[in-house]
């Protein structure tokens, strides 16, 4: 509504200036009484824009000329008039001729208030429309091309195998994207020096367990070493136990038999040995057993085999041995136990042994055969007086 009065007295003011005007030449026609200048004049008037009627009336206020731009049937809702009087001045002496009235309508000030309605929008419209562009430009320029750039970068550096690996921005502006992308280099940084020392503790405490496991390993094959060495050796005499005997032994005969050559066995029984331990003890008894097999050892070569297969009873395995010459081993044994005086705790202990000796055959394949041959020898040199060698 204000707008409407503010245009509506903008448009009396032209009234009152277009009158300022035409009134000189409509007071000139008047005076001269020359009707076509004042119909030329008032026909002129009514085509300007906010000009709806003019009425040029005589002293009487008698219409001299009345002009509408409208027609009677569309009379415009509201008509407001801008009127000023005509004169002549002749001699110095103004002359009275009439009035001039000159009217506009609501019409043309709501067409105006509307023009400037529309100019107001559409100046409205192309202003927002720059800044809208504007806007994006800038949300792009500043934020949404820095923001994909570092999205990029992130993901490369998460999906990097590089520890090194940093974020640079190629728009260097100094920003909050800037100081973001400086921050998350330093926790980058900061990340790096963590997994860099995570890494060192982790090789450390590997290489300690790898030494260790290592240590450990090293200790559990000589534990194992030892507890199958131990597992094969007769507790008191440390020679070979019967079943390791008679397994090793086996072996040595089917290679024997293989290479097409002569073991012999000697089966070794130390005679009256319940006497030794029933008059000495088992102490004593123990170190005549321990005395017996070192002594044997001293006769043996490292390819013969020597184990512990009864309580007193002792066996010898000879591979590439005839039977003369196993004999003649046996026999030295007997001589060297025969004369043999062990001394032990200021007592002197002497023992005889009988011997039973055996070759193998060649259709001997099983050393249970050998064994079993020279048991029956050595029960025939117990019959036949004990310390003695049979063959």
């Amino acid at each position: 509504m204000s707008e409407y009065l503010k245009t509506q007295d903008a448009i009396v003011s032209e009234l009152q200036q277009l009158e300022a005007t035409v009134r000189g030449p409509i007071s000139t026609s008047l005076w001269q009484y020359n009707r076509n200048q004042l119909d030329s004049l008032t026909s002129g008037l009514i085509q300007m824009p906010i000009i709806e009627g003019v009425d040029v009336l005589d002293q009487n206020s008698q219409s001299i000329i009345s002009k509408r731009f409208y027609d009677s049937s569309s009379v415009p809702l509201s008509i407001f008039d801008s009127t000023s009087a005509l004169s002549w001045t002749l001699n110095g002496e103004s002359i009275p001729l009439g009035t001039l009235v000159l009217y506009s309508s609501s019409g043309v000030v709501l067409e105006r208030v509307w023009f400037g309605f529309a100019l107001i929008a559409i100046t409205a419209f192309i202003k927002l429309t720059v800044l809208f562009w504007l806007f994006i430009w800038a949300f792009d320029r500043y934020l949404a091309t820095p923001l994909r750039e570092l999205m990029s970068q992130v993901n490369e550096v998460q999906l990097s195998t590089s520890i090194s690996k940093r974020i640079h921005l190629s728009n260097a502006e100094n920003n909050e994207l800037s100081q973001l992308q400086e921050h998350m280099n330093n926790m980058l940084s900061a990340m790096s020096s963590d997994r860099e020392r995570l890494l060192e503790d982790e090789q450390a405490k590997r290489d300690w367990l790898e030494n260790a496991v290592a240590k450990r390993t090293e200790d559990l094959q000589i534990l194992n070493e030892k507890l199958k060495y131990l597992a094969t050796r007769d507790s008191l005499t440390d020679v070979l136990n019967r079943g390791s005997f008679f397994e090793t032994a086996q072996q040595l005969l089917v290679l024997s038999q293989r290479q097409k050559s002569t073991a012999s066995f000697v089966l070794m029984d130390l005679d009256f040995f319940k006497r030794i331990n029933d008059t000495y003890g088992h102490f004593i008894g123990d170190k005549v057993l321990i005395h017996f097999t070192q002594t044997l050892q001293g006769f043996l070569r490292k390819s013969d085999l020597l184990g512990r297969v009864g309580g007193e009873e002792f066996a010898i395995f000879l591979p590439d041995t005839g039977l003369d010459a196993a004999c003649q081993l046996a026999d030295k044994i007997r001589q060297t136990i025969s004369d043999a005086a062990l001394e032990v705790e200021d007592k002197t202990v002497t023992y005889t042994v009988s011997l039973g000796v055996e070759s193998s055959e060649p259709e001997d394949q099983s050393i249970d055969e050998l064994f079993k041959r020279a048991d029956l020898k050595l029960y025939g040199a117990k019959d036949k007086g004990r310390d003695r060698v049979e063959r």
